[in-house]
């Protein structure tokens, strides 16, 4: 059976995590597997200070005190209350931290089986005071949920409770974990936040000894020059997380996102499958869209492994961070990350093109030297795909013309005339049966009519080109969201959150008021708090 992060002894024919049924009196406890299982009988056993008195009423037990082996104090547990056995570390933080804090292996490229060393818990830094230990949160697996393989920094290195706050994000659901001081952590599900494990707050003082677990020596150098930070980060093999270290207010905050590790198809996604024959394409360039948060890296990444299982091309990526892990299936796929592997966009993107790359990725357009290259690459002969933040396919034509300075536009609309080959604008909107969310897109290929707009600079136009375009596989958002309100997937009301002509989508809905639209609206005007997204909150 795979390791445990709740258990780092040698392996028996035990479950790794159970139910402890707790002492006569006691309520049972949901525990950390064989060890915490173990750690806990034996305080079942210990002797206590009150012996009980023939013929009188038994005192109440002190309470028991776990032996968290050689390199942790013990600890210990109120009597009554559940036990959260804490996962064992190499050490405890020294009452006097070290001067230097020693790196740990976390950053992108660690391997988790080559490790053979235990590397220390990094403390915190010298000029904050020590603070009690602190236990962590019971960890709530739901039934049938997969274990989760950890690796040994996750399990050796990295701090229990924040180990535990990314295992809800896995167990719940979720896509995103926030950390940040004086407030709990919090797991975004299906759009709506709530709390990730039971418990307060957590104070400054532990948001910040917990996140520089996360981080080697270097990243803990580049973080403190620029109080930003991007990487990624393996919980196991399985689960990976694109990470954002950030500071407010003096105090460290931090951003999670889950990122799947295995890439889905188009169809697995809702998006429309003659997105696909963008991936057959010799040359161009084909930009996905959408706000933060909205699935473009993950439609990229289908697109990306539909060209790697498909053409006998060489793939290059420029990333930051990695986020999908492709291998080398017909095509030969060379990843490169940012910080890690390249100092910046503009350094990779000025030398790919000496690489031999037949279609190139890059994670996002963010200036003008990045879109020029992008550009050029593209009326080269490459095929490129790219991401913006924009939610409109006019939208994103109007981002890419108004970087360059006034002078450069018109050849630059030349330029995006002849290479544009689409935009894939995408958003999430919430189901209407409440059980998660589902894409919306905006398709926009680039037709000889659509390229004399552009060429032309009447982009306002190009809105009526899709609507009338249904049949070369063009169509808007509002046109979609329609669609999904028709059919009752999506209620009016969430789709009025998206819609960016609102008389023109009336005109397309058939019905005013779904059944899902009046349900919702009876459960708020109810005034009932259930306590999720159903509450009139979202």
């Amino acid at each position: 059976m795979t390791e445990s992060v709740y258990d780092v002894t040698p392996a028996s024919d035990e479950p790794v995590a159970g139910w402890h049924p707790g002492t006569p009196g006691t309520p049972g406890v949901e525990v950390g597997g064989r060890r915490a299982a173990r750690l806990a009988q034996a305080g079942q056993t210990a002797p206590t200070s009150y012996p009980p008195a023939p013929g009188g009423p038994v005192p109440a037990p002190a309470a028991p005190v776990y032996d968290l082996g050689d390199d942790l104090a013990a600890w210990s547990a109120p009597v009554g209350q559940p036990v959260a056995v804490p996962v064992a570390q190499p050490q405890a933080v020294p009452a006097t931290p070290p001067a230097a804090v020693p790196p740990s292996t976390a950053s992108y490229g660690y391997d988790p089986y080559q490790a053979t060393e235990r590397i220390p818990v990094a403390p915190a830094a010298a000029s904050l005071p020590s603070v009690a230990p602190h236990a962590p949160a019971q960890v709530v697996t739901p039934t049938g949920s997969p274990e989760i393989n950890f690796t040994r920094h996750a399990r050796e290195v990295a701090d229990s409770d924040l180990i535990t706050a990314l295992a809800q994000v896995v167990y719940q659901g979720a896509s995103d974990l926030h950390v940040t001081a004086d407030a709990p952590p919090t797991v975004r599900v299906d759009g709506s936040l709530r709390p990730a494990v039971p418990g307060g707050p957590w104070a400054r003082n532990k948001v910040i000894a917990a996140l520089k677990t996360l981080l080697s020596g270097d990243q803990a150098a580049q973080f403190d020059q620029e109080q930003e930070l991007d990487f990624a980060y393996s919980l196991s093999p399985e689960y990976r997380f694109r990470v954002n270290f950030y500071q407010q207010r003096g105090n460290w905050g931090a951003a999670f996102r889950i990122i799947p590790t295995k890439i889905k198809t188009l169809r697995q996604l809702g998006i429309p499958e003659h997105v696909g024959e963008f991936a057959k394409l010799s040359r161009g360039l084909v930009l996905v869209t959408g706000p933060t948060g909205s699935g473009k890296s993950t439609t990229l990444a289908a697109l990306i492994d539909l060209v790697n299982e498909t053409r006998a091309d060489h793939i290059v990526t420029v990333e930051d961070p990695i986020e999908f892990m492709h291998e080398h299936k017909k095509a030969i796929i060379n990843q490169r990350e940012v910080g890690a592997d390249t100092h910046s966009f503009a350094r990779a993107l000025k030398h790919v093109l000496r690489q031999d790359p037949d279609v190139i990725l890059i994670g996002e357009l963010r200036d003008l030297e990045t879109i020029s290259v992008a550009l050029t690459a593209a009326e080269t002969g490459h095929l490129v795909f790219a991401t913006l933040h924009t939610q409109s396919a006019p939208g994103t034509i109007d981002r890419v013309i108004d970087v360059f300075p006034p002078h450069q536009q018109g050849q630059i609309r030349t330029q995006l005339a002849a290479t544009l080959e689409g935009v894939v604008c995408q958003t999430l909107v919430p189901k209407a049966n409440g059980t998660g969310r589902i894409v919306s897109t905006e398709i926009m290929k680039t037709t000889p009519a659509i390229g004399n707009l552009i060429r032309e600079g009447k982009t306002y136009q190009i809105t009526s080109a899709m609507q009338a375009g249904r049949d070369a596989g063009m169509h808007t958002m509002d046109q979609d969201l329609a669609e999904l309100v028709n059919v009752g997937t999506i209620t009016r009301k969430a789709a009025l959150e998206k819609v960016h002509d609102l008389e023109g989508f009336d005109r397309l809905v058939q019905r005013v008021e779904s059944p899902s639209d009046a349900s919702a609206d009876a459960i708020a005007a109810s005034g009932i708090d259930f306590g999720d997204k159903f509450s009139g909150g979202y």
